[in-house]
Parts: structure tokens; C-alpha cells; sequence
């Protein structure tokens, strides 16, 4: 979600029974809580999910899950919400969910790249600019082997730093999705102690997992994505994935 101009805007996939492939639908509201759907904004021979959307020197890019496209492809808005045109890849390979930040004058991505497993492995990238050129951190891979810690699960929070600005550190927390013994089973939440072009360090806060399964309706099974944002009046605004096996 972004709010622009006091009107909410959500972007999320939607999955083709044309053609089996995701596609980026979007809508808006008003409150945050009643929405209305507008129309697909971007759709593409091959498959895309996890738009994570942001604004960076007003202007507004996004970057789909693009893996059938083996690269992660970053898309500008040459008329906000609903004109998006392929600027270039940031690199090429296999990335799952990539979520980007920007932290000290820098750029970082997390991304699950393992694609036998495909939520195990996290790795975490850096560059001096948006279109890079990337590198991979020198700490990185975060975590081999864990499918309860590793794929990331939204959009990373930068408290105290939001807009990317050198005013302060800030407080950097990341989102995963616990995949195991089922993909996005529940939201879990780190905090990084420690990011400098050399070295990273994490810590699970107290209160993860924010999100599990409740076991009916629409969210019976999993929950698996978090966008949060806070509010002028203190409050909390989330979107929210979730599943249920029929």
C-alpha cells in the first residue's frame, strides 16, 4: 500500500486462470478499509507477484517478483497508480519476494534465492544507488537451510528514517514468512542490531510471530505478508495476506 495525497492505494497479484500467471492488480480507498478494484496495471508474459511498491525523490517504482523472468525487474510510474513502464533489471538471476530499503545512504534487498526450495535461504544485497550497481553484502547469505526465518514476508520498516533521510540510524525491521510444515504458515518479525556495509546482525523481536493461522475462514491455514504503516494519530494500518486450503 502508499498513501498519495490522502487516497490509499494497494497493489497485489492476481493470479490468471487464463493463463496460470500472476498478473498486478490495483485499488483504492478512501479509509484504508473499504477498497474499490480498479483494474490490472501491469501484465507480462511471464509471471509476477509480490509488487513491492515505494516512492524515492518523487517518484514512484515498483518491483514484482519477476523469477520466470530471471531477474528483478524494477518498474517506474510514469503517471501514478496506473501507467508502469520496465525501467531494467537491478540484477539477474533467481529472487523470491524481493523487499528493498534504504538505510545510511545506502540501498539493501533482502531475497530468498534458493530455487530448489524456494523459502530457505535469505541474501542480502547492497548498492550505493537505486540502479545500482548491486553487490551482495559481505555477511550475506543471512540464513541457509531455515524455513522458518528465511523468505521474507513484506515490506521492511525503517523507524525514525522513513522518508530516507541522514537524520538518524533509524530502526530497521524485517518480515519473514515461517514455511514450514506448509508455505506461509505465519509473520515473523526481526529487528537488525546491526547493518553497516560489512557487517549485519538480527534478533526475533518478542511479540513474533505477529500473524498465525486461526484456523477458519479466510486465513484458516497461513498468513504470509505484512504491509504496515503508521498512522498521523499513532494508529496502525495493515494489509494482510492469508489462506485457506479448500
Amino acid at each position: 500500500m502508499l498513501n498519495v495525497n490522502g487516497t490509499w492505494h494497494m497493489f497485489f497479484e492476481i493470479l490468471s486462470l487464463l493463463d496460470h500467471k500472476g498478473k498486478i492488480g490495483w485499488a483504492t480507498s478512501s479509509d484504508g478499509l473499504h477498497w474499490d478494484y480498479q483494474r490490472l496495471v501491469i501484465d507480462e508474459p511471464f509471471h509476477l507477484s509480490y509488487p513491492y511498491v515505494f516512492e524515492w525523490q518523487g517518484e514512484y517504482y515498483m518491483v514484482p517478483e519477476s523469477w520466470e523472468a530471471n531477474g528483478i525487474r524494477l518498474y517506474r510510474a510514469d503517471r501514478f497508480p496506473d501507467r508502469w513502464t520496465f525501467v531494467g533489471n537491478l540484477l539477474e538471476g533467481f529472487f523470491l519476494d524481493v523487499s528493498l530499503f534504504r538505510y545510511q545512504e545506502r540501498w539493501y534487498f533482502f531475497a530468498e534465492t534458493n530455487p530448489e526450495h524456494c523459502f530457505d535461504t535469505l541474501r542480502l544485497y547492497c548498492a550505493d544507488e537505486l540502479m545500482g550497481p548491486w553487490h551482495e553484502h559481505p555477511a550475506s547469505p543471512i540464513l541457509q537451510g531455515d524455513p522458518q526465518r528465511a523468505r521474507p514476508a513484506g515490506r521492511v520498516r525503517v523507524e525514525g528514517d522513513v522518508s530516507g533521510s541522514l537524520s538518524g540510524k533509524g530502526r530497521v525491521i524485517r518480515f519473514a514468512q515461517g514455511c514450514q510444515p506448509d508455505y506461509g504458515i505465519n509473520v515473523r518479525a526481526f529487528e537488525v542490531m546491526e547493518l553497516t556495509p560489512t557487517r549485519y546482525r538480527e534478533q526475533e523481536i518478542s511479540q513474533s510471530p505477529l500473524f498465525a493461522p486461526s484456523g477458519t475462514g479466510w486465513n484458516r491455514n497461513g498468513m504470509h505478508h505484512l504491509d504496515a504503516h503508521l498512522l498521523s494519530n499513532g494508529a496502525w494500518l495493515a494489509c494482510v495476506d492469508g489462506w485457506s486450503k479448500v
